[in-house]
Parts: C-alpha cells; sequence; structure tokens
C-alpha cells in the first residue's frame, strides 16, 4: 500500500499522514506508533510542561517524530522550543499564535516548521514567514479551532500557495476519519492530512477509557463549539478560538452562562481540576471532533493508519469510473 505526494517525499515517510500534536492525549507513544507506521508522529507540547514534554520525548525511543506548540503560550517560555530542538526533532508544529518569531530557528536547526492556519489570511501570514508546511483546519476538528468549514478552506490555501510560493507544502485537518477523508483532501490540493481525533481513539493516546467510551457512544452531532473548558480552567485563550468538544452534562450547565462561571472561576478551576485528571468526561470535557460519528473503536494506531491507507487507495483508483 503506498499513496506517494509531495508530502510523503519531503518528510521521506511512506504515507502521508501527520498524527495531530494533541495536548496531553499526543506522548511519545502515539507519536512513536505513528512513526512506526510510516506516517509522521507529533508530541503535543500544549501549554509548555518542559518536564512532561522531555519525558515524552523519551518515550517515543529512536522514531522520528516532531512536537507541536501553543503558539501564543510558547511565546510567555521560549526557552521551550531550545529544549525541543536539542532533541533533534522532526518537525516543530506551532498553532494559535503568530509563528514568525519562531520560524528562523526551527529551520536552521533542521526541523520542518509546520504552522496551522484556520484563515486564509492567516495562511498567507504563515507562507510569508517561511513555513514549510501549512495546515489547513476546518471547524470539524476537535480541540481548539475556527467556524471556517475544510471543504472551502483546503483549496482557497491550496491557491494560494500555488500563487505565492508553490514549494509550500499543504496539509488538511478536520474531520479526517478514514480514507475517504484523505481522498478528498488530496482531490482538495492537499498534500497529506493531519488526523487527529481517530488517532485519539488508539490504545497508544493517554486518553482514559471513560472518555474513549464516550467517544465511541457519541454522533457529529454530539459535539459542540465553546469556551466554557478554557474558562473552567482558567486558560487565557484569545477570544477568536473555541474548542470543538463533546456535549456533556458540564456543557449543560455552564455553555451560555460563561459570566457567572467567570464569577466562580476559582472553584470550578478546582473541580475541573480533578475531574480532568480522573478521566470523568462529564465532570471535565472530552476533546473531540465531528468525526466522532465515524470512529466505532479504540484500535492500535497502525492499523488505523493502514486501513486509511488502503480504503483511500482504493476510492482513489475507482475515481476515473465517474468519468465518461
Amino acid at each position: 500500500m503506498a499513496i506517494t505526494t509531495r508530502l510523503t517525499a519531503a518528510l521521506k515517510i511512506k504515507h502521508p499522514i501527520i498524527c495531530a500534536p494533541m495536548a496531553f492525549a499526543a506522548g511519545g507513544k502515539l507519536a512513536a506508533a505513528v512513526s512506526a507506521a510510516g506516517g509522521l508522529g507529533l508530541i503535543g507540547g500544549g501549554y509548555g510542561d518542559a518536564t512532561w514534554i522531555e519525558a515524552e520525548l523519551k518515550a517515543a525511543g529512536r522514531e522520528q517524530v516532531g512536537c507541536g506548540f501553543i503558539t501564543w503560550s510558547l511565546a510567555k517560555q521560549p526557552q521551550l522550543l531550545e529544549t525541543v530542538l536539542w532533541h533533534r526533532p522532526r518537525a516543530i508544529f506551532l498553532s494559535f499564535g503568530n509563528p514568525a518569531p519562531f520560524i528562523p530557528k526551527i529551520k536552521a536547526a533542521g526541523a520542518l516548521a509546520i504552522c496551522q492556519v484556520q484563515t486564509r489570511k492567516d495562511a498567507q501570514h504563515a507562507i510569508e514567514s517561511g513555513a514549510d508546511l501549512i495546515v489547513a483546519q476546518g471547524t470539524e476538528a476537535g480541540g481548539h479551532g475556527e467556524r471556517r468549514g475544510g471543504m472551502t478552506l483546503v483549496p482557497e490555501v491550496a491557491d494560494l500557495i500555488a500563487k505565492t510560493r508553490p514549494e509550500t507544502l499543504l496539509c488538511a485537518a478536520g474531520g479526517v476519519g478514514d480514507g475517504r477523508g484523505l481522498a478528498a483532501a488530496l482531490m482538495l490540493g492537499a498534500d497529506g492530512v493531519l488526523v487527529g481525533s481517530r488517532l485519539w481513539a488508539t490504545t497508544e493516546a493517554n486518553v482514559s477509557a471513560a472518555m474513549h467510551n464516550a467517544a465511541l457512544a457519541a454522533t457529529g452531532d454530539d459535539t459542540i463549539r465553546s469556551q466554557v473548558m478554557d474558562l473552567a480552567r482558567k486558560l487565557d485563550w484569545p477570544p477568536r478560538y473555541t474548542a470543538r468538544v463533546l456535549k456533556n452534562t458540564y456543557i449543560a450547565r455552564w455553555h451560555g452562562r460563561e459570566a457567572e462561571l467567570m464569577a466562580v472561576a476559582d472553584q470550578e478551576a478546582a473541580k475541573y481540576k480533578a475531574a480532568w485528571a480522573a478521566g470523568d468526561p462529564e465532570g471535565s470535557n472530552t476533546f473531540v471532533g465531528e468525526v466522532a460519528g465515524l470512529i466505532n473503536s479504540i484500535e492500535p494506531a497502525a492499523e488505523i493508519i493502514n486501513r486509511i491507507i488502503a480504503d483511500a487507495e482504493f476510492r482513489l483508483s475507482r475515481s476515473a469510473s465517474f468519468v465518461a
């Protein structure tokens, strides 16, 4: 099984699949499993816990992996980038902030500079800043993002790249859960895909059994974009970004009552932290996207990747049959 694209050639990987650097969930074990299966695994550096990041980089062993950062958080402790670059990661993934200050150092260290964007304007800025790879993230994605759908954002960014800096690579993100998603992304002009929620639902991910079970029972209709979880955690997220999570008891209580939540943030933060540590899908939140409706099992990452590739190959091979 092989689908070769500019992404597989540039990264020297077998499959055009990158694992999203999901904060907390994507540790060294998951990143290593994805890379071993022929994709590129990324560790979710998230909010910048140096001890955790170091431990997960070691857990990845000898597999070539990368690391992702929430860019506005990295700006508060930029020394973390040097710490990670010392490990010679294959790539650094930046999202939700200005990537420009970090890209020169990333490229000078020999790592691939990946920038995730949610708008055409941000894509243009990332391209002008020297990003090697743009990830166009549609609103279908789990976790933080914005409102644009991937069906139009991906080809619009593809056209922008073609006009301004054709050597820049492009991946599609949001709603990719099987071979149909990969095949569609390639048809939209992407060189590959960033897969989050489907690889979150793996045996290697740092996810509780209760949260996995909540996702298995859900459909895409059961997700919502909200700021509740960030207010509850007292995280200073820029207002433009909300997070897609599963609807649950916590959402039912606080979504639409954000001002009231902020008034009791100190008490709620402690409760939320305890529920999150316990892996409680009702007292905290399950960060999963609309692709939840396509997730029917928790499996090893390699099995999911192999099935996505086989399914995409089959569907791409059939595409000629639609032409008279």
